[in-house]
Protein backbone atom coordinates (compact mmCIF):
# COMPACT_ATOMS: atom_id res chain seq x y z
CA UNK A 1 0.00 0.00 0.00
CA UNK A 2 1.05 3.31 -1.23
CA UNK A 3 0.71 5.88 1.72
CA UNK A 4 2.49 9.04 -0.08
CA UNK A 5 -0.09 8.43 -2.81
CA UNK A 6 -3.53 10.47 -2.18
CA UNK A 7 -6.11 7.84 -2.57
CA UNK A 8 -8.62 8.85 -5.84
CA UNK A 9 -12.54 9.10 -5.19
CA UNK A 10 -14.47 7.64 -7.77
CA UNK A 11 -18.02 6.06 -8.01
CA UNK A 12 -18.16 2.40 -7.15
CA UNK A 13 -19.52 0.31 -10.28
CA UNK A 14 -20.99 -3.17 -10.65
CA UNK A 15 -17.21 -4.93 -11.12
CA UNK A 16 -16.28 -2.79 -7.99
CA UNK A 17 -18.27 -6.15 -6.21
CA UNK A 18 -15.53 -8.38 -5.41
CA UNK A 19 -12.54 -6.09 -4.53
CA UNK A 20 -15.21 -3.91 -2.56
CA UNK A 21 -15.82 -7.03 -0.63
CA UNK A 22 -12.64 -7.70 0.25
CA UNK A 23 -11.56 -4.46 1.45
CA UNK A 24 -14.68 -4.36 3.55
CA UNK A 25 -13.57 -7.30 4.72
CA UNK A 26 -10.20 -6.20 5.75
CA UNK A 27 -11.78 -3.12 7.13
CA UNK A 28 -13.89 -5.09 9.58
CA UNK A 29 -11.37 -6.99 11.15
CA UNK A 30 -9.22 -4.24 11.73
CA UNK A 31 -11.45 -2.40 12.73
CA UNK A 32 -13.51 -4.29 15.04
CA UNK A 33 -10.75 -6.81 16.00
CA UNK A 34 -10.13 -4.94 19.46
CA UNK A 35 -13.78 -4.72 20.43
CA UNK A 36 -15.12 -8.03 19.72
CA UNK A 37 -14.27 -11.71 19.81
CA UNK A 38 -12.07 -13.23 17.25
CA UNK A 39 -14.25 -16.27 16.90
CA UNK A 40 -17.39 -14.25 16.23
CA UNK A 41 -15.33 -11.81 13.94
CA UNK A 42 -13.49 -14.58 11.64
CA UNK A 43 -16.61 -16.27 11.39
CA UNK A 44 -18.61 -13.60 10.12
CA UNK A 45 -15.79 -12.70 7.68
CA UNK A 46 -15.29 -16.78 6.55
CA UNK A 47 -18.01 -16.62 3.98
CA UNK A 48 -16.81 -14.55 1.04
CA UNK A 49 -19.13 -15.38 -0.92
CA UNK A 50 -21.78 -13.40 1.61
CA UNK A 51 -19.75 -10.41 1.06
CA UNK A 52 -19.69 -10.02 -2.50
CA UNK A 53 -23.22 -11.33 -3.08
CA UNK A 54 -23.70 -8.48 -0.77
CA UNK A 55 -21.63 -5.71 -2.62
CA UNK A 56 -23.16 -7.07 -5.60
CA UNK A 57 -27.39 -6.36 -4.94
CA UNK A 58 -26.05 -3.02 -3.11
CA UNK A 59 -24.13 -1.81 -5.64
CA UNK A 60 -26.74 -2.43 -8.05
CA UNK A 61 -29.87 -1.20 -6.02
CA UNK A 62 -28.96 0.38 -3.26
CA UNK A 63 -27.22 3.93 -2.94
CA UNK A 64 -24.20 5.17 -4.60
CA UNK A 65 -21.03 4.27 -3.02
CA UNK A 66 -17.64 6.40 -2.72
CA UNK A 67 -14.41 4.79 -3.08
CA UNK A 68 -11.54 5.45 -2.20
CA UNK A 69 -8.37 3.84 -4.60
CA UNK A 70 -4.73 3.69 -4.68
CA UNK A 71 -2.69 2.40 -7.48
CA UNK A 72 -6.10 0.21 -8.20
CA UNK A 73 -6.15 -1.08 -4.64
CA UNK A 74 -9.09 -0.22 -2.70
CA UNK A 75 -8.23 1.51 0.21
CA UNK A 76 -12.16 2.63 1.68
CA UNK A 77 -15.22 3.04 1.04
CA UNK A 78 -18.26 5.33 2.29
CA UNK A 79 -22.35 5.18 1.59
CA UNK A 80 -25.58 7.08 2.95
CA UNK A 81 -28.89 6.86 2.13
CA UNK A 82 -32.37 6.76 3.42
CA UNK A 83 -32.38 6.19 7.46
CA UNK A 84 -33.53 2.19 7.81
CA UNK A 85 -34.19 3.05 11.51
CA UNK A 86 -37.74 2.42 12.60
CA UNK A 87 -38.19 5.45 14.30
CA UNK A 88 -36.53 7.13 11.34
CA UNK A 89 -35.21 9.53 14.10
CA UNK A 90 -33.31 11.35 11.43
CA UNK A 91 -34.44 11.22 7.45
CA UNK A 92 -30.71 10.13 6.54
CA UNK A 93 -27.96 7.71 7.61
CA UNK A 94 -24.41 7.09 7.12
CA UNK A 95 -24.81 3.19 6.25
CA UNK A 96 -21.03 2.25 6.65
CA UNK A 97 -17.66 4.37 6.49
CA UNK A 98 -14.34 2.53 6.26
CA UNK A 99 -10.79 2.93 5.30
CA UNK A 100 -7.97 0.32 6.15
CA UNK A 101 -6.00 1.19 9.05
CA UNK A 102 -2.49 2.20 7.13
CA UNK A 103 -5.40 5.33 6.39
CA UNK A 104 -6.67 6.22 9.57
CA UNK A 105 -5.42 9.55 11.07
CA UNK A 106 -4.72 10.90 7.25
CA UNK A 107 -7.58 12.78 6.54
CA UNK A 108 -9.31 10.11 4.14
CA UNK A 109 -12.17 9.20 6.55
CA UNK A 110 -12.75 13.00 6.28
CA UNK A 111 -12.86 13.18 2.39
CA UNK A 112 -15.07 10.28 2.28
CA UNK A 113 -17.70 11.36 4.78
CA UNK A 114 -17.58 14.77 3.22
CA UNK A 115 -18.08 12.87 0.04
CA UNK A 116 -21.73 11.18 0.99
CA UNK A 117 -22.32 14.00 3.55
CA UNK A 118 -26.37 14.27 3.21
CA UNK A 119 -27.79 17.56 3.20
CA UNK A 120 -30.38 16.93 6.24
CA UNK A 121 -29.91 15.54 9.87
CA UNK A 122 -28.07 11.92 9.52
CA UNK A 123 -27.64 8.87 11.97
CA UNK A 124 -25.27 6.47 12.20
CA UNK A 125 -25.20 2.76 14.67
CA UNK A 126 -21.54 2.55 15.84
CA UNK A 127 -19.46 0.18 18.27
CA UNK A 128 -20.02 1.73 21.20
CA UNK A 129 -16.32 0.55 22.60
CA UNK A 130 -15.09 2.21 19.31
CA UNK A 131 -13.39 5.63 21.38
CA UNK A 132 -11.96 6.21 17.87
CA UNK A 133 -14.44 5.94 15.76
CA UNK A 134 -16.74 8.24 18.29
CA UNK A 135 -14.32 11.43 18.56
CA UNK A 136 -14.02 11.37 14.23
CA UNK A 137 -17.97 11.39 14.48
CA UNK A 138 -18.24 14.06 17.09
CA UNK A 139 -16.02 15.82 15.12
CA UNK A 140 -18.26 16.11 12.67
CA UNK A 141 -21.17 17.17 14.56
CA UNK A 142 -22.75 13.86 15.25
CA UNK A 143 -23.62 12.94 19.51
CA UNK A 144 -25.39 10.15 21.13
CA UNK A 145 -28.61 10.36 21.15
CA UNK A 146 -29.46 7.66 23.91
CA UNK A 147 -30.38 4.29 21.36
CA UNK A 148 -28.03 1.29 22.63
CA UNK A 149 -28.45 -2.13 21.01
CA UNK A 150 -27.02 -5.32 20.87
CA UNK A 151 -25.44 -6.08 17.83
CA UNK A 152 -25.69 -9.88 17.86
CA UNK A 153 -23.50 -11.15 14.88
CA UNK A 154 -20.70 -9.60 17.04
CA UNK A 155 -22.21 -9.68 20.65
CA UNK A 156 -21.25 -6.04 20.71
CA UNK A 157 -23.48 -2.97 21.74
CA UNK A 158 -23.61 -0.27 19.54
CA UNK A 159 -25.09 3.32 20.30
CA UNK A 160 -26.83 5.69 17.44
CA UNK A 161 -25.41 8.90 16.90
CA UNK A 162 -27.32 11.64 15.22
CA UNK A 163 -26.37 14.94 13.16
CA UNK A 164 -28.89 18.15 14.12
Amino acid sequence: MDLTQAPVLRAAGPDDAAAGATMHAACWREAYGPYVDAGLLEARLADTDRWVEAWTRQLAGGPPRVLAEVDGELVGFAVAGPSRDEDHATPAELYAIYTRSAWWGSGLGQRLWDAVRPDEPCSLWVLEANQRARAFYRRNGFEPDGSRELYAGLDAWEIRMVTP
